[in-house]
Parts: structure tokens; C-alpha cells; sequence
């Protein structure tokens, strides 16, 4: 089966073919970085993670490109709030974010572009539009784009621009010539962060930003931009008008939106109290587990961040590691060894069609449920084969990268007992077992559990891990 993506652009799957032969362009839109990341854009940098990955496992060659918006309105307030430079707020947020994303296991793109440092490339695209008539000055100082200038615009979001038009509103001290226009370049009191420009002292528009990094660095066409689902409209729709305006070409092949994230069935927000950033969750859980959950569905399916589904997940990654537990030392299979088992054929037909993870993940567990069952038997080589396999499947995805005795042990929180004093009360239990004192042994059980150790028994002896 040849690789399907779904468009948003065509609403529909179609079989990807690249610009270049063997080689895929692809650009995300990143951050606004003035708070510390949430759960909703671990959604958005785990789902391209998990994609650069399975297309690098494929033989692709993959450019991946993932600006930073350091240069805001949201920046800019934030900054002032604090009483700091907009600069040392975002170098701030900049490392919490690499911070957090070193945690999920997600790889640094192959370019980081910033918006500060494309500032000369974003006023020679911001001209170049004026000079084609689709950007004016307006007698406020700021340069806007005229929507009526370009006939495609609503192509992606399927929003027709009539209909903007009566719902669209001026804010006061805007100038616009139509109420759907949007801003190129703002002006900027003496006082404020900007830039020397040919409209005078100011800063970018959000849009421009992205459509001036990304063919900065991937070319004025290329395959596939992605993004978060709140993306589509006005972000990226304004990006194609943009860009498409300044270049005269088709901007991009492929547009990807991941799926939102609710939290216990309602949009995430503030207002409601239930808005997590990646290191709060980070502080419950271990950062497979978060993971193995936003890998579990379908990157364009909702995803509901609740309690119970990350008690489900955690639940599904034990039983990953408590199956691979006594094959620590097996390596991975390689692709050449991959490429013979069916299971691995299986697997490359889910992902190539759109990168369906959840179908993937359950093929994962049925070589889970094959290898507990030879292990069972006795069947130690086939045992052994299958824990390379469910490696090497695992490891496309960043999953099942620590010793599984680690990750039972370092889990969760465990009422302040360290690992030697666990050590101490299982040898206690022990010995109270071995003198037939069955009463204290479970109550030493009752007591570890009851401060989240888990007991496990084996003819090897005992093991234990954190819920």
C-alpha cells in the first residue's frame, strides 16, 4: 500500500506523491512562546514527531521545520506584566519548551526558524505585496492584506468570504479598507518592541511570519504543513493568500491538522479551570505514559484528557514493559529482520494509511499477547524474537526506550520511601514468609501497597514496581 495522507485541503486521503523524488518538505507551526507549553501542543508535537519518525524508518529523506513565534501581542503583554524584556521571557519559555519535549521523547526539528531572526525576510515579502497591490498602508501606520485581491481565499477552511464579510467587524483605530483584512506589519510606539521598516518603527503580523520562515527555508513550494486544529482558519488560510500572492506559485501539497484536546469532555481553558501545561502533567505521570496516550488515537481524532484515560494508558504501557521484563538485554530487530515478519507488514499498512497510530498500537499488542503466551510455554526463542519485534515497533513510535525495572521503579509518587527502603520491607516480608508468618507478610504488602508499591511473585523471587 503507497503512502495516503488526508488533506485538509481536499478534504479526503490521497496517495502523497513528493515534489522531490524520495525527499519531503515539511513545516509545523510551532509555538507562541510567552507561557509554558500545554497538553494541547504535546498533542500537536507528538503527532509530527511520531510521523518524521515512521516516514525516516520508510527511507524518506525529511526536512522537518518547526518555527518558534518569539514576536507577539501575547509576548509583548505578558512581558509587561512581569516588568522584563519581551527577550528574556521568551529565552525563558524557548527552554521550558525544549525541556518539556526532551521529557516526551520528541526529537528537535531539523530547523527551528524564529520569527526575530526573519525579520529582513518578512518586510522583503511584506513589499513585495504592496508592490502587487495586495497590501496596503493604512493611515494608521499598519500594512494589511487585501482579501478581495485574492479569489482562493476560504480554499482551506471552505469559509466563504462573503459571508466574512458580514460577520466581519473594524476595531476601533483600525483603518482598514475592508473589515476582513488582515494585518502584514503593525506599527509600534517609540517605546515598544520593533523593527526599522519602510512604513516606519514596528513589528510583524502573526501570518507573515510562518509564510516568510517557511519558504525561507523549505522553498516557495513544498510538500506537507502541518498544524494544531485551531489552525486552519485564520492562520494558515491567510498564509496561503500570502504566500501564493508574493510567489505566483502553489504554496503547499498537503495540509495536516491535529485533532483537539478536551479535558474531561470540555474545550481546555483557563476560565475553567481546567488547563494543564506539559510539566504539571509531567509532575503525575511519566512522560511514556503521556506519550503512549497521545499515541494511542488517531492524530486527527479529538482526544479526551481525563483521569481515567490516563490511568487506561498507563495500565496499557505496564503491561507493554511487564511483558518485556525479562528480556531487557534483547535488542531490537533491525528493518532487514523486521521486513520478514508479517506482523511488520501490518503495521507499515496502517501508518501508510494516514498514519493510523491507534490501528498500529493495537497490532503492538498482539505481539505482546504472543510473546507473554511462548513465554509462558517455554518457547524461549520465539520469546526472545518477538521482544526484538515489539522493540523495534515500539521504538518507531519513541516508546519502551527505558529498562523496564526503571520504569516500574521510577513511576509515580511513593509516600517517601526510597528504592533501598523498599528493598528492606520486601526482605522482611521474606522472612517473615519463610518462618511461616503469613499474617506479617501481608500485612508488609498492605502496608507498600498502600503507599503505591505493587508486589509481583515469581519463582525468581520478587519484584515490585510504582502504580
Amino acid at each position: 500500500m503507497a503512502l495516503q495522507i488526508y488533506n485538509t485541503l481536499t478534504r479526503g486521503k490521497r496517495r502523497f506523491h513528493p515534489i522531490e523524488p524520495g525527499k519531503i518538505r515539511m513545516y509545523v507551526c510551532g509555538n507562541t512562546v510567552y507561557d509554558y507549553a500545554h497538553i494541547g501542543h504535546a498533542r500537536v508535537m507528538v503527532a509530527f514527531d511520531v510521523i518524521v519518525r515512521y516516514l525516516r524508518s520508510q527511507g524518506w529523506d525529511v526536512t522537518y521545520a518547526r518555527n518558534i513565534t518569539d514576536i507577539d501581542d501575547k509576548i509583548i503583554n505578558r512581558a509587561r506584566e512581569n516588568g522584563e524584556p519581551f527577550t528574556a521571557l521568551t529565552a525563558r519559555m524557548i527552554e521550558a519548551q525544549h525541556e518539556d519535549e526532551r521529557a516526551l521523547g520528541v526529537l528537535p526539528p531539523d530547523i527551528e526558524p524564529r520569527a526575530t531572526e526573519h525579520i529582513d525576510d518578512i518586510i522583503d515579502m511584506v513589499q513585495i505585496l504592496i508592490d502587487n497591490h495586495y497590501a496596503y498602508q493604512a493611515d494608521n501606520g499598519d500594512v494589511y492584506y487585501r482579501i478581495r485581491r485574492f479569489p482562493d481565499y476560504g480554499k482551506l477552511s471552505g469559509r466563504n468570504p462573503e459571508d466574512l464579510l458580514a460577520g466581519a467587524r473594524v476595531e476601533i483605530g483600525e483603518a482598514k479598507e475592508d473589515p476582513r483584512d488582515f494585518a502584514l506589519w503593525k506599527a509600534a510606539d517609540d517605546d515598544e518592541p520593533g523593527w526599522n521598516s519602510p512604513w516606519g518603527w514596528g513589528r510583524p503580523g502573526w501570518h507573515i511570519e510562518c509564510s516568510a520562515m517557511s519558504t525561507c527555508h523549505l522553498g516557495e513550494t513544498f510538500d506537507i504543513h502541518g498544524g494544531g486544529p485551531d489552525l486552519p482558519f485564520p492562520h494558515h488560510e491567510n498564509e496561503i493568500a500570502q504566500s501564493e500572492a508574493a510567489t505566483g506559485k502553489h504554496y503547499v501539497h498537503v495540509w495536516m491538522h491535529a485533532g483537539a484536546v478536551r479535558v474531561d469532555d470540555e474545550k481546555m481553558s483557563k476560565s475553567l479551570g481546567n488547563f494543564f501545561t506539559i510539566r504539571e502533567v509531567l509532575t503525575k505521570y511519566h512522560p511514556e505514559v503521556i506519550r503512549f496516550f497521545l499515541i494511542s488515537s488517531h492524530y486527527r481524532s479529538p482526544i479526551n484528557y481525563s483521569e481515567d484515560n490516563l490511568i487506561e494508558a498507563k495500565a496499557g504501557l505496564d503491561r507493554f514493559y511487564s511483558g518485556l521484563r525479562q528480556f531487557a538485554q534483547i535488542q531490537p530487530a533491525s528493518l532487514d529482520q523486521l521486513a520478514t515478519e508479517p506482523v511488520y507488514r501490518r503495521f507499515v499498512e496502517a501508518m501508510d494509511d494516514d498514519f493510523n497510530t491507534r490501528e498500529a498500537v493495537a497490532l503492538m499488542f498482539d505481539v505482546l499477547r504472543d510473546l507473554n503466551a511462548a513465554a509462558r510455554d517455554g518457547k524461549d526463542a520465539e520469546a526472545r524474537r518477538l521482544a526484538a519485534v515489539l522493540k523495534a515497533l515500539a521504538g518507531i513510535f519513541g516508546l519502551l526506550q527505558e529498562n523496564p525495572e526503571h520504569f516500574f521503579k521510577g513511576t509515580g509518587a511513593s509516600a517517601g520511601l526510597d528504592d533501598g527502603q523498599i528493598e528492606q520491607l520486601i526482605q522482611q516480608r521474606n522472612d517473615a514468609r519463610k518462618s511461616r508468618d503469613f499474617a506479617g507478610a501481608d500485612r508488609i504488602r498492605d502496608q507498600l501497597l498502600a503507599q503505591g508499591i505493587v508486589l509481583e511473585d515469581f519463582r525468581e523471587g520478587t519484584r515490585w514496581r510504582r502504580e
